[in-house]
């Protein structure tokens, strides 16, 4: 007859509270990402997504949606600042490529090229840069009515001159026909620090759970280990 003994360590307990724990941590990223953009322009706050299969892969299983909800609309005193009242991006060309933005805060150059604040180039419904064919000497002779479309007043001939249209998409790059544009306003972010003070509570008592167990097994592993060791 023979007799094995030792000791049988369940360690996936311990690998599935050290899991747990890091997704709680990113979770709650997350939401701290989202109350320090609370006062952004444009800021979109994320969501995050939870898989079924988090449990076994961790953070792995763990991604983000973002939330486009219009954001607060509030007045400005830039007649180049722009925002829609409706769901839609701006596009902007990037030296990564083009990029979707909700942040309406533009500027011209001296060549009458219209720039968001990193000095990239807005684009229009057709895809190219917006240019003015007149360079204004106020930004208040640029004009943009609801549907996005750009005028400049051209004091040479007392009239407007059209310069096109806004490009604004979807998230999926289709055209949005009605984006309500509104010159002169920004919109702040779609964050509520209520909301993301709430959602911190189950995130963090989730964390805490988690830990315990962690110290729980831990402690009993610790244990075993020193009963063995004053054996011999």
């Amino acid at each position: 007859m023979q007799i094995n003994g030792g000791v049988r360590f369940c360690e996936p307990g311990m690998k599935a509270s050290i899991r747990a724990m890091h997704v709680q941590s990113e979770i709650l990223g997350m939401i701290n990402e989202n109350v320090a953009g609370f006062d952004k322009v444009g800021y979109q706050r994320k969501e995050p997504v939870v898989s079924a299969f988090t449990e076994y892969i961790g953070i792995h299983g763990l991604s983000n949606t973002v939330d486009d909800q219009v954001g607060r609309i509030m007045v400005s005193k830039n007649p180049l600042d722009i925002s829609m009242a409706n769901k839609g991006y701006f596009q902007i060309q990037t030296p990564q490529g083009v990029q979707l933005t909700r942040d309406g805060r533009f500027k011209l150059d001296r060549e009458g090229n219209l720039l968001n604040l990193e000095d990239c180039k807005v684009l229009s419904d057709a895809g190219m840069p917006i240019k003015l064919p007149v360079v204004p000497d106020n930004p208040a002779q640029v004009i943009v009515n609801s549907k996005g479309k750009i005028s400049v007043f051209d004091k040479n001939s007392n009239q407007l001159v059209d310069a096109g249209y806004l490009g604004i998409v979807d998230a999926n790059g289709m055209a949005v026909l009605s984006p309500d544009v509104k010159q002169g306003y920004n919109e702040y972010s779609n964050v509520t620090l209520q909301n993301e003070f709430l959602a911190v509570k189950p995130v963090v008592r989730n964390f805490e759970a988690n830990r315990q167990i962690f110290l729980i097994e831990s402690t009993n592993l610790q244990k075993v280990i020193s009963q063995l060791g004053s054996a011999n």
